[in-house]
C-alpha cells in the first residue's frame, strides 16, 4: 500500500516541486470550468463537473470544479479547490466517509483516504479522496486557474479518483 500511496502523493507532489508548477495545473490536459457567472478565457467546450454520484463521494459545499486529468487504464483523477482550511477538509472527509484516513505526509500536508479497493491491473491510481494543504511553507495556496476570479488563490485542493474506472 505504501507504493501505492507514493504515486498518489507524486502525482499530488509535482505541483509542489517548484513555485511555478505549484501554481499552474498543466494546460494541455486540463479543461477548468470557472464559477457560475465567469467565463473561461480560454478556447473550446469546458469540461462539465462530474456528479457526486459518478464520483462516489460528496463534495465539501465550497468545493470548485478546476478540472480532470488523465490516470491512466481508463481512470482520472479531479481537482476541486477550497477556501475551506485543510484540517477542516480532513474533518468533514472523516465524517462523510465513516474513516480516519492516513495523513500520508506532515510537511506539506497530505491526507489520504481509500474509497475502494485499487486491482494493480485494471486501475491506475486507487479509489480515493486526497486533501492536500497548499499554504504550507507560507505559500498562499493553489492558483486559481481563471484569470480575475474569486478566491484568488485556494488553500486547500482535494484530488478524487473514483472507484470505477472510466467515469463518469
Amino acid at each position: 500500500m505504501r507504493a501505492v500511496e507514493a504515486v498518489v502523493v507524486l502525482v499530488l507532489g509535482i505541483t509542489a516541486v517548484t513555485p511555478a508548477a505549484a501554481q499552474q495545473p498543466p494546460a494541455p490536459t486540463a479543461r477548468v470550468v470557472p464559477p457560475a457567472g465567469q467565463t473561461t478565457p480560454t478556447a473550446g467546450v469546458a469540461e462539465a463537473p462530474p456528479t457526486e454520484v459518478a464520483l462516489g463521494v460528496s463534495l465539501p459545499p465550497n468545493a470548485v470544479f478546476l478540472g480532470s486529468f488523465n490516470a491512466g487504464q481508463g481512470q482520472r483523477y479531479y481537482l476541486y479547490g477550497s477556501t475551506a482550511s485543510f484540517a477542516d477538509l480532513v474533518t468533514y472527509y472523516r465524517g462523510v466517509l465513516k474513516d480516519r484516513g492516513e495523513l500520508v505526509f506532515d510537511a506539506p500536508a497530505i491526507h489520504m483516504f481509500d474509497t475502494g479497493r485499487f486491482r494493480e491491473e485494471t486501475m491506475a491510481f486507487p479509489p480515493s479522496v486526497t486533501v492536500k494543504d497548499y499554504t504550507w511553507g507560507g505559500r498562499g495556496g493553489y492558483l486559481n486557474p481563471v484569470r480575475g476570479a474569486q478566491p484568488a488563490r485556494y488553500p486547500t485542493i482535494v484530488q478524487i479518483v473514483p472507484a470505477t474506472a472510466g467515469t463518469p
